[in-house]
């Protein structure tokens, strides 16, 4: 699965960036703006989302077009779990900020299986 990594913080975009290769899957990025992010969404079969870009809080409407368009499954990874409400229909997991190897591992695994559309449960594994 090709994963498309939005994250406007360079150190976090790296470290989602090795999780997703461990996890055996080809890194995109990480981009920082919804300009870059939708110049690579073609390419995306997933993608990690921050709700917070380097050109505002663009995170929930770049998630809708990146779910419209172009079919991508989309994970958000935020500090701010519950600013995304009851979740972007369409997205597959929320994970909150920090988050372990193992959590993102098993949002890229629901991904994956394309559970694209359920309802998203933002507090299941957010402290």
């Amino acid at each position: 699965m090709r994963v498309l990594i939005i994250e406007d913080e360079p150190l976090i975009g790296l470290e989602l960036g090795r999780i997703v290769e461990e996890a055996g899957h080809v890194s995109i990025g990480p981009v920082a703006t919804v300009e870059q992010a939708l110049a690579h969404a073609p390419r995306a079969d997933a993608a990690l989302v921050d709700l917070g870009l380097a050109d505002g809080m663009s995170g929930s409407a770049l998630a809708r077009r990146l779910i419209d368009r172009f079919g991508i499954q989309v994970i958000f990874v935020t500090g701010s779990p519950q600013d995304v409400g009851h979740g972007l229909d369409g997205a597959i997991d929320v994970v909150g900020k920090p988050f372990s190897d193992e959590r993102i591992r098993r949002s890229l695994e629901k991904a994956k299986g394309g559970t694209q559309g359920h309802a998203l449960n933002v507090a299941a594994d957010w402290p």
